[in-house]
């Protein structure tokens, strides 16, 4: 029997069978073409026909957001950027090569240049150069620093018309809660602002020279390391502080910050930019280790040595020695100043800030367990 080919076999399906499958077929697709994609945008919270919303109108600013806004313009051109630099010698070919040594902020202290910032933003620094709030940059120079205090002074040859000084505030009469705002600018493209309220006075850090920085500002603003050296305002948009330290283990904002005073401002950058350090009031002596005066259960401080000529010299004062046997003589403990307790060196040297070269005052001792006292005209001390 011949082959049948191309037909279906007398049990097979017929055409007018498949039709209906194809029509369902074609009804299927055309319900997924018209439904399919809106079900597909709901799914993904899509919506094609959505229009703009309406801008709410803003209204008038809050009279404190006035206040703060006014006070960020007027005080931001004085806010300037610090980058230093190091030079390094190649051990190969012996070329010298300045590298990045790091970057802070400052501010304009006067109409004739002077630059303000922490020391600790210049330390090690071989070059500094300063960019202004308009993006000029000058090449700065050092005119001097006081690390027990994290302050240093550069000067800039600006125009005077481009320099902006900030207005000088008092920090003895600080409250705890008022408005602090601090300004800095971190990378020399911009300033930044960040506001919060003098969360503690009184406070006490470490320099980085390891000597004791008292009656610090303690606010909750934000000062983050590119911000150190620049200013702390008041309300008054007048400097009542310098930006230098946060505590946070990582280096980042952790709401605890601290500004140096601007009363010890005003007391240290004009005797900077006038003899280029600061002079102070002393003695002339060289204490002991701390650590060894406690072993030995002492309480002040135990004079190792005697400068010659120096005011405790002229009064008498004895240093640690050795006898003819060569047994240790200790030398006298200074216990108090004026009355003032002195337990170690940094009370010592605390004291002593508060008196100029010059100022007499009377100095209690202790010299074979027997206590005395003297009156001492202190002198200029390097």
């Amino acid at each position: 029997m011949r082959p049948n080919y191309g037909q279906y076999p007398p049990n097979g399906p017929s055409r007018l069978h498949l039709w209906p499958l194809l029509m369902l077929l074609v009804l299927a697709a055309l319900f997924l073409w018209r439904f399919w994609p809106e079900w597909s945008f709901r799914e993904r919270g899509l919506d094609p026909q959505t229009a703009p919303r309406a801008v709410t109108a803003r209204g008038n600013l809050a009279e404190d957001e006035k206040s703060t806004i006014a006070l960020f313009k007027q005080a931001s051109p004085s806010v300037v950027n610090i980058t230093t630099t190091a030079t390094v010698q190649s051990m190969f070919n012996f070329d010298i090569t300045e590298i990045p040594q790091g970057t802070g902020s400052g501010f304009i202290w006067d109409k004739n240049g002077h630059v303000v910032t922490n020391y600790h933003v210049i330390q090690g620094a071989d070059a500094a150069q300063v960019t202004m709030a308009d993006r000029s940059s000058w090449k700065a120079r050092l005119v001097g620093a006081y690390p027990d205090k994290d302050l240093a002074v550069l000067v800039i040859a600006a125009p005077e018309r481009s320099l902006r000084p900030l207005p000088l505030g008092t920090s003895h009469d600080l409250q705890v809660g008022q408005k602090a705002f601090a300004i800095g600018n971190p990378f020399g493209l911009d300033q930044t602002l960040t506001t919060g309220v003098i969360s503690a006075l009184g406070r006490e850090i470490e320099s980085v020279n390891q000597r004791r920085i008292r009656e610090v500002i303690q606010t909750d603003a934000a000062i983050n390391p590119g911000n150190s050296g620049g200013p702390l305002l008041d309300s008054a948009g007048r400097l009542i502080g310098v930006n230098t330290a946060i505590i946070s283990p990582s280096g980042a904002y952790a709401g605890i910050g601290f500004a140096i005073p601007s009363d010890e401002v005003a007391r240290v950058v004009p005797q900077i930019i006038g003899q280029g350090k600061v002079s102070r009031a002393g003695l002339g002596i060289q204490s002991a280790p701390e650590q060894l005066a406690r072993e030995i259960g002492l309480e002040g401080v135990l004079i190792l040595s005697v400068q010659p000529n120096s005011p405790a010299a002229k009064a008498g004062l004895r240093p640690t020695q050795r006898d003819e046997m060569g047994h240790i003589r200790l030398g006298d403990v200074i216990v108090a100043i004026n009355g003032g307790r002195v337990k170690s060196l940094d009370d010592l040297l605390d004291v002593l800030e508060r008196y100029q070269v010059g100022a007499t005052v009377e100095i209690t001792f202790l010299r074979d367990n027997n206590e005395h006292k003297v009156k001492v005209v202190l002198e200029a001390m390097r």
